[in-house]
């Protein structure tokens, strides 16, 4: 096997779990002997707090994890983002949406029904098909907007089937349409989770990409955006998340499996290692 080069990318909006725990283990360990390393993914500014990004080393430093420096963050690539999205629309791949939640919310209800992808209702393509004019009309007199990709059209001009392997699982056959016509861009958030993890991956020289399997849907829609922008295609594997007891994924709110609190309450490390380990069999 290659010495590969993984990730793991936490957003400082929180403290860290023992679902995040896992997934930076895990990482690392199929790091091999290659290259492990460490991302901010903070383009959410409403949410990011400097504490959380102080905690986030600490708690990865106690677990015994060493990683390359310098940390990218994303906050210091919004430039980079930009020009993939100049690319995309040098396609003529992205168009903007004015649409509200409330808007969609009408048309969805209106229709009567509306197909569903992993992310819940498909987006029903309001503003797909506004005229040139009005765009840059409502674009012109400061109408918030999302830019959106045209799904159905950036497969089209990808123009052949395209593959992606998860380790664990296999070869797979994109199918992005599942999610019909993402958000790539908002005014406030200079690129969505899909846009920036493929750029940063490619960036990075990530060559295994090691993520929970509730993101292992989104592969299908990466791997059309790394076709779209020219990036080289990493391998993928998508490991079981940490549940608790009522089988519900970890979200950061819980406190009380945060590796803060664990660490407080007397926990080791190797502790921590041997609860993972327990419920992986």
């Amino acid at each position: 096997m290659p010495d590969h080069t993984t990730r793991f990318a936490p957003s400082p909006t929180g403290w860290l779990h023992l679902g995040h725990a896992y997934a930076a283990l895990f990482a690392a360990r199929c790091a091999e002997n290659g290259r492990f390393l460490v991302r901010l993914e903070d383009i959410d500014g409403t949410r990011v707090r400097p504490e959380y990004e102080t905690a986030l080393f600490e708690d990865l430093a106690w677990l015994g994890l060493r990683w390359e420096m310098p940390v990218l963050k994303q906050s210091d690539h919004f430039a980079d983002y930009r020009i993939g999205l100049q690319r995309l629309e040098s396609l003529g791949l992205l168009y903007p949406c004015f649409c509200t939640r409330k808007d969609i919310q009408e048309e969805i209800a209106r229709a009567g029904q509306a197909p569903h992808g992993p992310d819940g209702v498909l987006y029903p393509g309001t503003c797909r098909t506004l005229s040139a004019e009005e765009r840059v009309l409502r674009q012109g007199r400061g109408d918030a907007y999302a830019l959106r990709l045209d799904v159905a059209k950036a497969i089209a001009i990808a123009g052949m089937e395209l593959q992606w392997e998860d380790r664990a699982r296999g070869v797979f056959t994109a199918t992005p349409q599942i999610f019909g016509d993402v958000v790539l861009a908002r005014k406030d958030t200079p690129a969505s989770y899909h846009l920036s993890v493929v750029m940063d991956d490619a960036r990075q020289g990530v060559t295994l990409v090691t993520r929970g399997e509730d993101l292992l849907e989104a592969t299908h829609l990466h791997r059309l955006l790394i076709h779209l922008l020219n990036l080289p295609v990493p391998l993928w594997e998508h490991h079981r998340l940490i549940l608790d007891e009522n089988g519900r994924r970890l979200a950061k709110r819980d406190d009380a499996r945060s590796l803060r609190s664990l660490r407080d309450a007397g926990w080791s490390p190797q502790r921590v290692i041997e609860h993972l380990e327990l419920q992986e069999r």
